[in-house]
């Protein structure tokens, strides 16, 4: 008996930490959550299929220079130090700006963090000549920090970013841009496409597993430098799940623990089954941009007012039950950049029939245009029926709208290249469907009316120009006065609404639905969601 005692000491001794380890291996926290692209975006450092991205392979693996807060919910967040401590303009030269960059970060792959890694990461997507520049990353973020004219080191902590003019709005720009490690490209032999399986940022979570067009598994950086934002789940999986409705199923039958955008007629199934809808106030916008440039059918200033005034707002509302607000322009009403427009958005058919008359068009002898929309996918709500509501609306004053339906990828491309770019007047698009987020000045607002930013220099996709606007603009690049910038931009946003700019159906509510097995989730007035706040 002793004899076999002594042969099992040495198991005994070991039995308590093969059970910790197990019991460690049950107790990893996971949530599944069913997103709704058709694929995983890019995983590299800039990822593809809009700004919705950033929230799933963009924040969670990389940080930018200036972040937005995105972890709080009762309030709008704003710009908050990311890698970089603190940024300034030159006080000699307003187009400079020195970032102090935050000392003893890690890459995931455990390289320091460091000035030549920002300069690296400017070049990977913004010199063709750089070993490591790569025209997918550059295609996604070029458009969004446009104002870049050069940048230099200048010292181990300091970066120099210089402005092709001076931009006192140029912080909001770089939240899009995120920094990845120069060393994790060396180590998979300079091969984007192997990086994308073994990327390495500085974020709150390191990419475990990636299976394209099935999953992503994110895990919990434990060493991330922004304690309190170390991740409160252990595993993040994203599941591409593009169907609104088979989200929904997802979510009841227990396959996944959070959705966004649930169908909006599933959401009292999803109600009485102890699921819970979240939602807050959300700077996005769900609008039609017309071109302006001659030949398009929407150059004239009575068809884009009648296309304002044909549509129901609160009928689509009720469509999307509930998960939507009336848009009377770019931004909520509430907003500091509203101004006062004196074209009132608001469904109004019998003004709009009358100008359309005016404007030599009924319903018998309509007006013709071509659409471009997309299939769905995040910030596009629920496209294809919101899409032909409004198809049915402007019907009724005597516009026939015609679709080009394409996957959201495709619809950023022919967005990207503007009305005037081949893929689109080949076609005789004279219009996008495309969600914007609006919550900061030059996201929002300046770069879709600045005439220096037309596309393919910018997102100004309709080529709208205007003096007037322009030099609004050109006073706000040297306004560093929040009171003056907010009247500017209030100024310029109330021009576009008189000018019927777009056609503004309605704001988003961002709406989730998830299991009560997710305990916490903090749910941003933002487009930008912060992961880490997921508790299970």
């Amino acid at each position: 008996m002793l004899s076999l005692r002594k042969r099992l000491l040495p198991w005994l001794a070991l039995a308590p930490i093969a059970l910790a380890a197990s019991t460690g291996a049950w107790a990893e926290t996971v949530a599944r959550y069913g997103i709704s692209m058709a694929d995983i975006p890019l995983t590299t450092g800039q990822p593809d299929r809009g700004a919705g991205a950033y929230q799933f392979t963009g924040h969670t693996l990389y940080d930018p220079l200036i972040a937005w807060e995105s972890n709080i919910g009762d309030r709008p967040g704003k710009l908050i130090a990311g890698l970089a401590t603190e940024w300034k303009p030159d006080a000699k030269d307003p187009k400079k700006w020195l970032f102090t960059l935050r000392q003893g970060v890690k890459f995931h792959d455990g390289s320091a963090f460091d000035a030549d890694a920002v300069i690296w990461n400017l070049e990977k997507v913004l010199n063709e000549k750089a070993p490591q520049f790569d025209a997918k990353q550059s295609a996604q973020v070029r458009p969004r920090i446009p104002s870049i004219a050069s940048y230099r080191k200048v010292n181990a902590t300091t970066v120099e970013i210089t402005t092709k003019e001076p931009d006192a709005l140029f912080p909001y720009q770089l939240p899009w841009f995120l920094i990845g490690s120069p060393a994790q490209w060396e180590k998979m032999g300079k091969d984007w496409n192997k990086v994308a399986s073994q990327p390495s940022g500085t974020g709150p979570f390191k990419l475990d597993k990636l299976v394209p067009r099935e999953r992503a598994e994110l895990v919990r950086n434990a060493d991330y430098w922004d304690k309190a934002r170390v991740a409160k789940t252990d595993r993040i999986v994203l599941l591409p799940i593009p169907d609104a409705v088979t989200r929904g199923n997802a979510l009841l039958n227990g396959q996944v623990d959070i959705i966004e955008t649930p169908a909006p007629d599933m959401v009292p199934q999803l109600q009485a089954g102890g699921f819970k809808i979240v939602k807050n106030v959300t700077p996005h916008v769900w609008p039609y941009h017309f071109s302006t440039y001659p030949g398009s059918p929407w150059t004239d200033i009575r068809v884009r007012k009648a296309a304002n005034l044909a549509v129901d707002r609160s009928a689509i509302v009720q469509l999307l039950n509930g998960l939507g607000q009336p848009a009377k322009g770019q931004v909520d009403a509430t907003s500091p950049w509203f101004g006062k427009p004196s074209f009132d958005i608001k469904y109004d058919l019998k003004t709009a029939k009358a100008l359309m008359a005016e404007a030599g068009y009924s319903p018998q002898k309509p007006l013709k245009a071509k659409v471009i929309i997309a299939q769905g996918g995040t910030g596009q709500m629920l496209s294809l029926p919101m899409n032909e509501f409004v198809q049915q609306s402007l019907a009724e004053v005597g516009i026939q709208v015609e679709f080009e339906v394409v996957e959201l990828e495709n619809l950023y491309l022919h967005w990207r290249s503007g009305a005037k770019g081949d893929i689109n007047a080949s076609k005789g698009i004279t219009a996008i469907n495309l969600g914007y987020v609006t919550a900061d000045p030059f996201y929002g607002i300046t770069r879709f009316v600045n005439s220096k930013y037309v596309a393919p220099n910018g997102v100004n996709w309709g080529g709208y120009a205007d003096k007037e606007v322009d030099a609004k603009i050109e006073q706000l690049s040297t306004t560093f006065d929040v009171p003056t910038q907010n009247k500017l931009l209030a100024d310029i946003h109330q021009k576009m609404v008189d000018d019927a700019l777009m056609l503004w159906v309605v704001h988003d509510v961002n709406p989730h639905a998830i299991s009560p097995k997710v305990k916490e989730f903090i749910q941003a007035q933002h487009w930008f969601q912060d992961l880490t706040t997921i508790r299970m």
